[in-house]
């Protein structure tokens, strides 16, 4: 079995099915490199807590700088960035970032979120049909807002599915987006409040699209890194 290490900044812990879904960017030699997503063999490829931890019991945290053993690319139709996990060992965690390190791995290259053309029932341009996916773009983006706003609200009613959800609202190069928040701390964070519109303003968002879900990959927020 072929075993390897990769260390990365650690931009996302964010909620998914049972677990967690962590990504980051690889550092090599200091140097910021591909985006890398550790996964499990579970179908939907979530990271359980034991899969996730450092040997004290912790778990790692936004700017943590982790080192991870793989055995493999896990193939994905469109998640490309998704390496699979030896789950024999912990997570190692080797240093901290900076805020200014982060900052500098924002992409500023202009570049639409992926597809704009589609949104759900209570997003905006928050998915993608499997038509319009494509691979070579990755399923990973860290960007930078100036006006995002944290939405609380009870959604799904009209499917008989009512619940508090938390959203996030922001522009970007001049276009409106509306996307679900996974990052499970400002997620809680959000519903500790009443419902209604809380102003951010400033913010670096890690971007992840999840699972194909009814023939759509959903944007996420996965991460909401403020100063």
């Amino acid at each position: 079995m072929v075993d390897y290490r990769k260390s990365i900044i650690c931009l996302a812990n964010s909620r998914k099915t049972s677990g967690r879904c962590i990504a980051g960017i690889e550092l090599i030699d200091g140097q910021a490199g591909a985006w890398i997503r550790p996964v499990s063999k579970r179908d939907s490829a979530e990271l359980s807590e034991a899969d996730r931890n450092y040997s004290d019991g912790s778990g790692p945290k936004v700017f943590d700088i982790i080192t991870v053993r793989f055995i493999s690319q896990k193939q994905h139709a469109f998640q490309t960035e998704n390496h699979l996990i030896n789950d024999g060992y912990y997570f190692t965690l080797s240093g901290q970032a900076t805020f200014d390190q982060v900052s500098a791995l924002v992409d500023r290259t202009g570049r639409p979120l992926w597809y704009n053309f589609s949104s759900s029932y209570n997003g905006l341009r928050d998915r993608i049909d499997i038509q319009n996916i494509r691979p070579e773009e990755g399923s990973l983006r860290l960007i930078e807002v100036n006006d995002l706003e944290i939405t609380v609200g009870v959604e799904g009613a009209a499917f008989n599915n009512a619940k508090r959800k938390v959203r996030g609202r922001f522009s970007l190069n001049g276009v409106q987006h509306y996307l679900s928040i996974t990052d499970p701390v400002i997620e809680k964070s959000a519903l500790e409040q009443n419902d209604g519109t809380h102003p951010v303003g400033y913010a670096i968002l890690c971007l992840s699209l999840g699972e194909i879900y009814q023939d759509y990959t959903y944007k996420l927020i996965a991460s909401v890194i403020t100063r």
